[in-house]
């Protein structure tokens, strides 16, 4: 009979630790929380404290049952649920709820499901950590202040079923933000020029590119320059020669991982952490059994055991040979806290090589193993060595530049290249130059160009923004995006992300009624105080309590100010179709729509169209506020699709007082359509 009760998080774990430990042990799983504050109330005390209520939670009472008899059997009890927050928060529940203070109760945690590391964890039991529970019950109940608070209010305001949360209110400020910067963005006309340049002995010619410090900003500046080189001659004054170092990747933490795997494999950042959970927790390796076959997935640390870094010198040695192997490993730095109880994402044993399991993998798991196990293996390889050449080459008192890189020694770059790396520019002709090589002109490439306002976040982006602004910890990365797209805030199309109407809206409501909630460095300093209560330093009750009253007051104030705002549906010139009323304008979950006011005995509905005051420029029809599939606004022509005329800014009703065409409203401008014209002037207030 077992004497020793295991208790893990997910029942996946189950097979792959009974497997390492004998016929003593028990292993059973608590299927993640079996506690929490109860859904249909706040779930705390303001007034005693700030006290929280905990209860079973729905479903989770058989578990509970059959954890209690066997916790009855056993002389020890080990809670090995994660190694973070959240699952220290788990095991002192467990503690709570299974009654287990006369018991012997021991908390372990590994980095790894392999034989090793959990064996060695049994040698190095501890209590638990209540520093850790307490950063995540603060963390828990700072969540549920802001979504229990102002969700009702975002119901009354616009309509039921949508939320407001701490995080995913910042996550959608920032892409709003973002939007609002593209919005406003106004091309500047810019040039660039390269000269085709013939040497003597060489068929290829040398492509020269115009270096100036104020840069050509007009086709009557690049004119004058073209005018001034048409007889020059070209001569090299100067050539030098040198050597770049391009250093190996940082092994991956859960949001390198998230924006390579984005970018390379096209995942979204949940199913990164779904495959990497997979991983973690084991799968049957033929020969091996059962084992997890990457480090946990939660870290935003870069560290790596010594083992590790030992195994993957001697494999490295072995297959590539030792003037490929690093020196010492490499570690990220960091002012904000980093969890480094963990170490990096990698593979809990390098000889487990993707072609050497790819059979015991599905298509995406090997894909996602892969690439953590080469970007391990180059980190701990050494760095990339190029030649440089660098020429300078004068004409008339105007200089050109040529470059050109050769990859010498590729070190790391062998197993490991990243999505957007460099391409070497090995110009042989580069090479072989000299002050004394005499070059010939063959033509001028002038080009126009307009500079580019900044890019829609994306999946990727949007976490390594959210990282290096200190707000959310690698657990909350994935949930946070996950839920600004399930509730419609935002939309994704072709990797980028796009603010929705409703979006819009509910950030509209959330900055003019909660500037805090939805700060950024606001947001971020509350990162930074549950990492003091995870140190110790700051009680986790002091960071509530000062938190709830300022929340609460605004809660009132907007309530009062909701009580006092009277949400009538507007009436439409639109008549129905089957009973002759005005149509009135309803507000559902992806927007606006036509509905009849004779509801119920009238269903009618259609869907709305807000005609924005300028004529179609190619058909005369009025514009309208259209939509995509996914949610996305843009303005089109009313008689679409026999008319395609669309933009994505709204375009204002002045009409362009050089060219006479459609101007777009960005920011505090009128910028007209036409790239030829390009004629930008002050936005009027009736515009």
């Amino acid at each position: 009979m077992a004497k020793y009760l295991v208790i893990v998080e997910s029942p996946a774990k189950v097979k792959t630790i009974k497997k390492f430990l004998g016929a003593n042990y028990e292993v059973l799983a608590s299927n993640g929380h079996v506690r929490d504050m109860p859904k249909s109330q706040l779930g705390f005390d303001a007034a005693n404290d700030y006290e929280p209520k905990y209860i079973t939670i729905r479903g989770k009472g058989d578990i509970l049952a059959k954890l209690r008899k066997e916790v009855k059997k056993a002389e020890k009890v080990y809670l090995a649920t994660d190694p973070d927050r959240e699952g220290e928060a788990i095991s002192w529940h467990l503690y709570m709820a299974l009654k287990l203070e006369d018991k012997k109760v021991y908390r372990i945690t590994f980095n790894e499901i392999t034989k090793n590391a959990v064996k060695d964890s049994f040698k190095n039991p501890r209590e638990i950590d209540m520093s850790l529970v307490d950063a995540q019950q603060a963390r828990r109940m700072l969540d549920r202040m802001v979504g229990y608070r102002i969700s009702p209010l975002l119901w009354a305001k616009i309509k039921r079923g949508l939320s407001a949360g701490r995080v995913q209110s910042v996550a959608l400020r920032i892409i709003c933000d973002r939007e609002e910067e593209i919005n406003a963005f106004i091309p500047e006309e810019y040039w660039t020029l390269d000269a085709s340049l013939k040497v003597k002995g060489e068929k290829k010619p040398l492509l020269a590119k115009y270096s100036a410090s104020t840069g050509i900003s007009s086709r009557e500046e690049m004119d004058k320059l073209l005018k001034e080189l048409e007889n020059a001659s070209f001569e090299i004054t100067d050539i030098r020669k040198g050597e770049r170092t391009k250093k190996a990747p940082l092994p991956f933490t859960t949001s390198t991982l998230q924006q390579e795997a984005s970018k390379v494999l096209n995942f979204s950042t949940q199913k990164t952490m779904r495959l990497a959970q997979q991983l973690y927790e084991g799968v049957e390796l033929k020969g091996q059994g059962t084992v997890g076959i990457i480090t946990y997935l939660r870290t935003d640390s870069t560290r790596i055991s010594d083992e590790a870094v030992t195994a993957a010198r001697a494999y490295i040695t072995e297959n590539y040979g030792a003037a490929y192997a690093a020196g010492e490993a490499a570690v990220k730095k960091k002012e904000q806290k980093i969890q480094d109880a963990h170490e990096a994402i990698r593979p809990t044993d390098i000889a487990n090589t993707p072609a050497a399991i790819k059979d015991s993998l599905s298509r995406d798991q090997f894909r996602l193993y892969q690439l953590i196990w080469k970007r391990f293996t180059a980190c701990r390889m050494a760095n990339a060595q190029y030649e440089t050449t660098s020429v300078k080459i004068e004409a008339n008192g105007h200089k050109f530049t040529v470059a050109a890189s050769n990859l010498v020694f590729e070190g790391f770059m062998s197993v490991y290249r990243e999505e957007d790396e460099e391409k070497a520019d090995s110009n042989k002709a580069v090479n072989a130059l000299s002050k004394d090589t005499q070059l010939t002109l063959d033509r001028l490439e002038p080009r126009q160009h307009f500079t580019q306002p900044p890019a829609h976040y994306t999946e990727a982006s949007l976490v390594r923004a959210l990282e290096e602004l200190g707000i959310g910890r690698p657990s909350t990365y994935a949930p946070t995006i996950t839920t600004i797209m399930a509730r419609r805030y935002v939309v994704k199309e072709d990797k980028n992300l796009y603010v929705s109407e409703l979006g819009e809206v509910v950030n509209n409501m959330m900055k003019d009624a909660f500037p805090s909630i939805v700060d950024v460095n606001f947001t971020a300093n509350l990162e930074a105080l549950l990492d003091k209560v995870e140190e110790g330093v700051i009680g986790w009750k002091t960071v509530v309590s000062n938190f709830y009253p300022d929340l609460d007051e605004a809660v009132k104030k907007a309530e009062k100010e909701l009580e006092e705002v009277e949400i009538a549906d507007e009436v439409s010139e639109e008549v129905c179709d089957v009973c002759g009323r005005n149509m009135v304008i309803k507000y559902g979950p992806h927007g606006k729509f036509l509905a009849c006011p004779g509801f119920p005995e009238c269903r009618n509905t259609k869907p709305y169209f807000e005609k924005i005051g300028v004529a179609c420029p190619k058909c005369g029809g009025e514009i309208v506020i259209r939509k995509t599939k996914k949610g996305r606004k843009y303005y089109g022509c009313e008689n679409i699709p026999e008319c395609d005329f669309m933009v994505w800014q709204r375009p204002s009703k002045e009409k362009c007082e050089k060219c006479g065409g459609i101007q777009l409203i960005k920011g505090n401008q009128l910028v007209c359509m036409n790239e030829q014209c390009g004629h930008v002037q002050k936005l009027l207030n009736n515009s």
